[in-house]
């Protein structure tokens, strides 16, 4: 038992739905936190050195006292990352927030049970933030909206997302550059940028490329960096979804 605890992760790192990263705290230790994150900055600088993210506590058995906090963001700030706030959890976690002057994020909403009633090893998907109803119609299967497309090459530095909805992609997405979706994500092209699909928490989105030389692609926030593509996937015509909590990758 005393082994399993030792080589616990220190947190778990998701991605959020617009390029933020959710940093869920899983053990009360900032030296531990601070060594797990260097290491993520380490294997995608261009992904996660100076990335907003949000500090998520809900997966602890309590939670911790001001100071505490404060040590744990400012092992956030020395791996490299900037905290941005706290995950919208309890009244606790908002009259701490207001204590330390922090945002609460509500996107981030947690949604995960208490370390007593959950292994720590055991980690669970964001649940979707609600929303109203879409007021068009009609619903199709899968999502409410009929798939977003976007004709020609996403550049550099750019943004595509496709809220409540499919993305299909008929260009090529550069190296710096990002195209997110609710549902799933078609590429008709080369991906040499990030992709990530089922922003809003759907684990059943897939996501579709035609060439495949990615720097990052993510389902529901469980994601995967390539510092170099493995050669049987380089180039090729892919698919990605998730079989429970990992990120399969397989040609077609």
């Amino acid at each position: 038992m005393n082994a399993k605890t030792e080589t616990t992760d220190a947190c778990d790192l998701r991605f959020g739905q617009v390029g933020i990263a959710c940093v869920r705290v899983r053990r009360v230790d900032a030296a531990a936190l601070c060594e797990e994150l260097e290491r993520r900055v380490r294997a995608a600088p261009q992904m996660f050195s100076r990335a907003a993210v949000v500090l998520d506590l809900s997966h602890l058995l309590q939670l911790p006292d001001d100071g505490t906090v404060d040590a744990l963001l400012e092992a956030v700030r020395s791996a490299g990352m900037l905290p941005v706030g706290l995950a919208y959890g309890t009244s606790e976690t908002e009259a701490l927030a207001s204590r330390m002057g922090l945002p609460l994020i509500a996107k981030f909403r947690a949604a995960y049970e208490p370390a007593a009633a959950t292994p720590a090893a055991e980690t669970r998907a964001p649940e979707p933030v609600a929303r109203p109803e879409p007021i068009l119609a009609p619903p199709e299967a899968g999502h409410p909206l009929g798939a977003q497309h976007h004709d020609g090459s996403v550049r550099s530095g750019q943004q595509i997302y496709a809220r409540d909805r499919d993305l299909i992609v008929t260009g090529a997405i550069a190296n710096g550059a990002e195209v997110i979706a609710d549902g799933n994500i078609h590429i008709y092209g080369g991906l040499r940028g990030r992709a990530m699909a089922g922003a809003q928490g759907d684990e059943k989105a897939r996501i579709y490329v035609s060439d495949f030389r990615a720097e990052l692609v993510a389902i529901a926030g469980q994601y995967r960096v390539f510092e170099q593509i493995p050669d049987d996937l380089e180039g090729r015509s892919v698919q990605c979804w998730l079989e429970g909590e990992k990120l399969l990758i397989a040609k077609l």
